[in-house]
Parts: structure tokens; sequence; C-alpha cells
């Protein structure tokens, strides 16, 4: 079977200038990164801040125009797509933030929110849209009165779970969930953790999962694809990774995370 997601030496270059009077030099972001997708799987890109992990998301859904490479998404061209091709694309490969309040509108309701891809698709009546967004709503565990109110009036999971919701609305594929957990409290976390798995398996969604936490990528992830420096320097299922690392980089990303006991120290094989 081919896979959903097919991401074939994807480069993206950004111009940079260091100074009024000099000539912009070019920063590579992501240097020929290579990866597939099988359907309902649920595949771990880590690194650290700086590594390129989030814009390889962007540039998969062209929310950045990658400066070469290819993206096939279902048998299609994501980098030659234009017009109605691109908008049919865009209804079946979605993204959550990272921040789960500026992501949101907090001029508009959240009703409002959820109904706009709707309404940019062209797609329902307007009494199927409310119906549609409150069965959203009970999906991903927000009370039904959450639709007249603002993003402002919620904690921080619940903007997330606002922010599921609305990625979920046109029944997408594939979902690129960029650091989606990171801004949350611990325990907050576990929820839209659960909830995430539990949609997947509901839906049979593909996701891609961004996040510099290689502990908790190994716990619900089936790959890993650990980046460095705008390139996957490891590749493989997250056990072998977490139990074998064979990459200097993966094995510092193991070393820093936090062991929930003081009196042990994670030795560091660099």
């Amino acid at each position: 079977m081919s896979p959903l997601l097919s991401v074939q030496n994807l480069c993206k270059d950004y111009q940079v200038r260091q100074g009024l009077f000099r000539k912009p030099s070019t920063v590579r972001a992501v240097d020929g990164v290579s990866f597939d997708l099988n359907r309902g799987e649920l595949v771990g890109l880590v690194g650290e801040s700086g590594s390129g992990k989030t814009t390889v998301g962007r540039a998969i859904l062209r929310l950045v125009e990658p400066t070469s490479g290819t993206v096939t998404f279902d048998g299609t061209d994501v980098i030659k797509a234009r017009g109605a091709s691109l908008r049919e694309l865009r209804q079946k490969m979605q993204i959550i933030f990272q921040d789960p309040f500026g992501s949101l509108d907090p001029r508009r309701t959240v009703g409002a929110q959820i109904e706009v891809a709707f309404r940019i698709h062209r797609l329902h009546s307007s009494e199927e849209r409310r119906r549609r967004a409150d069965k959203l709503l009970d999906r991903v565990g927000l009370p039904r009165s959450a639709f007249e109110r603002y993003p402002h009036e919620f904690s921080g999971g619940q903007r997330q779970r606002i922010g599921i919701a609305r990625a979920l609305a046109l029944e997408p594929k594939l979902i690129v969930a960029d650091e989606a957990v990171s801004a949350l409290d611990v325990s907050v976390q576990a929820q839209i953790i659960n909830l995430l798995l539990d949609l997947r398996d509901e839906l049979d969604l593909t996701l891609l999962f961004i996040s510099h936490d290689l502990g908790l990528v190994e716990y619900i992830c089936d790959r890993v694809l650990v980046m460095y420096r705008g390139s996957i320097v490891e590749s493989g299922p997250a056990q072998d990774i977490y139990c074998n690392p064979q990459h200097a980089y993966t094995r510092a990303l193991l070393g820093a995370i936090p062991i929930p006991d003081p009196a042990r120290k994670r030795q560091v094989l660099i």
C-alpha cells in the first residue's frame, strides 16, 4: 500500500539580512528532508528549538512555500497544486498550532471560528454548520454552550480543544500537531494526548506529531524522526530509538529527559 504522505528532499531557505548595508545571506532551515507517513500512523518529529521541525510541518501544508523537493499527499503533488486542487487538499490536511490562544481570534466566538472552515469551502447550510459545530464540541469534550463564548473565557487546555475541533471540522485525513501540548500544564498535556489518541482510533487519522520531548513522543508514537540542523539524522520505531539510539544527538535528547527520582542520574553517551 502506498503511503498517505511522501516527502522527498524537502528544502526551505530564508534570506537573512545581518546589517543595513550588507547583502542578505541564505540560511537553509530545512535541508533535504525525506520520509513517508502511512495511513493511520502516528509519527513523531523531534528536535530542539531551531532544528527546522516546525518549518517541515508548515512546508508540507504549504503554509510556507518550500524552496525545493516534493510533497505527495494521497497521490497528489502538493507543491504543484493550485486553485481548486489546492483548496481540496487543504480540506484533507489540517494543523493544530502550538499556542492555543494565539491561534484563535479573540474577537470571534468559538462557534464562528469552527464554522469558518465550512464557510470558506462553501459547505452545508447554516443549520447544518451549527449541528456539526455542536457535534465537534462534544467530541473534544467541551459543552455546547462554548459555541457562543469567546476564547479568553477558557483555560489553555480548553482553548487547545477548540483548536482541535477546528482542525477536525473538514474531516481531514492528516493532522500536523505542532508542539500541540508544549504550552500546557503536565496534567492537561495528558488529557490532550489521550484525546488525540482517541480521535486517531475513532476517525482513522494520520498524525505528524512535532515535539521537542522525546520521552513523550516515545510513549505515543509508532515511529520517530529525529531532526538536527534541518536534517533527519535518525529514524525508526519509537522503541528502537528509545532503547538503542544510534546518533549522538538522539542520545543527548534522551539524556535531557527528566527522571522523577533525585537519587538517579541518567547516563548520557555522546
